[in-house]
């Protein structure tokens, strides 16, 4: 079945290489290009751990396919690094947002790299410059001559945050006889809880191999900073977190029809993807609202009644810290949610669309009253409710921040369990 695989990867290559080159900016394509083949740009003297006192430093290869995992990545790694600060990690990305995410939250702790074709060659070039004493997969990603060429090079495998969407392990069933294969060659499965560890026994993994360590997203940590254009804020906030296409005309209505009762809201509204910052602002001409883009926010003067655009990368995290109310965005269309911990951290209230299926621990806040699903049409009344009421915001935020702090501590099973593999 291998040889199948790869067959069909190469055509599927072919077929998409022209569109996957030239989708990207000019100064990033020939890094594209070498990295995809294995040539891997790392710093002058990279190399993997020579150290023979038994004590030696590791070297760590972490592969994060996009923006959540490359999130979720740079929790484990900057706690990994507290421990082990002579180590040597490589982050590996797909997408150029996952990239650029990776870059900014691992400056210093970790080199980042696109991962080479999942083709035995490449991967084997990009191994020979890497030299991992670990490799380690966020959540669910499987390449399956990635993970064989990585086993035959005798180097662990150990997948963490290991989550499998309902919509994947459908696909995965399908081709159960081949995945299984793969999976066979996983060391360790470090899941984020029973529902995804079933899935995985449904798949043919054997149980000694399956550790429920709990999600990684629980161990959110956000830097403690103000923002000084956000202080200038005056009234109330509402902030959109990672906006998907369809959601931001949903959340601009609501905003609107908002404002004829509460003069002075503040909407702050960030897409999902940087693709999308210039359609987002397209919407706002064409619907005649007055907005601002945060990266031509000047110093000094007071906003109020204001609609910012923020088209930077990494700062929603801290910016939930000045939301009256927020709404999470990838969930008022079938994409399945975005991430409502970082928002819990700050101790705000959320309000969720009905696609939230990426996240199945949002039921504990929904029953406890730590957050609430709402839909498009019922978006402008339940945010007023909020901003009426600030008791009612403190009790959700409260509850939201609460349940946060129960469930900590994913991160550290899950380094154990790779020091394990590393032979620490």
């Amino acid at each position: 079945m291998f040889p199948l695989y790869s067959l069909l990867y190469l055509l599927a290559i072919a077929i998409l290489f022209p569109k996957e080159y030239l989708k990207r900016p000019g100064e990033l394509r020939s890094t594209w290009l070498r990295e995809k083949l294995g040539f891997l740009e790392l710093p002058p003297g990279f190399v993997g751990a020579t150290d023979q006192s038994g004590q030696s430093e590791k070297t760590l290869w972490v592969h994060a396919v996009s923006v959540g995992e490359a999130a979720a990545a740079a929790t484990f790694i900057r706690e990994y690094k507290g421990l082990h600060p002579d180590d040597r990690i490589v982050v590996s990305t797909i997408t150029d947002t996952g990239r650029a995410v990776a870059k900014e939250r691992l400056a210093g702790l970790a080199e980042v790299v696109y991962l080479p074709f999942d083709l035995t060659g490449a991967i084997s070039r990009a191994l020979s410059r890497v030299r991992p004493d670990v490799f380690v997969i966020m959540e669910t990603e499987i390449w399956p001559n990635l993970i064989r060429t990585v086993k035959a090079h005798d180097i662990p495998v150990v997948l963490v945050n290991g989550r499998i969407s309902e919509g994947s392990f459908r696909n995965y069933m399908r081709i159960k006889g081949f995945l299984l294969h793969v999976l066979k060659l996983i060391d360790v499965f470090c899941v984020q809880d029973d529902i995804y560890a079933e899935r995985l026994l449904e798949l043919g993994v054997d149980s000694n191999k399956i550790d429920k360590t709990g999600n990684f997203k629980f161990d959110v940590k956000v830097k403690d900073e103000e923002i000084e254009w956000i202080s200038r804020l005056e009234g109330q906030v509402i902030v959109a977190g990672s906006t998907h296409a369809g959601e931001d005309e949903v959340i601009l209505a609501a905003y609107r029809s908002l404002l004829e009762v509460y003069k002075g809201l503040n909407l702050i509204i960030a897409p999902r993807h940087p693709r999308r910052f210039d359609d987002v602002w397209g919407l706002m001409e064409k619907e005649g609202v007055y907005c601002i883009r945060r990266s031509e926010i000047g110093v000094g003067g007071v906003m109020t009644g204001s609609v910012v655009l923020l088209d930077t990368v990494g700062e929603l995290s801290a910016v939930y810290r000045a939301a009256d109310v927020v709404v999470m965005g990838g969930s008022f269309i079938p994409h399945g949610g975005q991430n409502p911990l970082e928002p819990a951290y700050w101790g705000k209230p959320v309000l969720c669309g009905p696609h939230m299926e990426n996240f199945p621990f949002i039921k504990e806040f929904y029953d406890s009253g730590a957050a609430c699903e709402t839909s498009a049409g019922g978006l402008a009344g339940d945010i007023g409710g909020l901003l009426e009421s600030e008791d009612r915001r403190r009790s959700m935020g409260a509850g939201a921040r609460a349940i946060l702090e129960e469930n900590r501590g994913a991160v550290d099973r899950a380094i154990r369990i790779v020091d394990r593999l590393a032979g620490r």
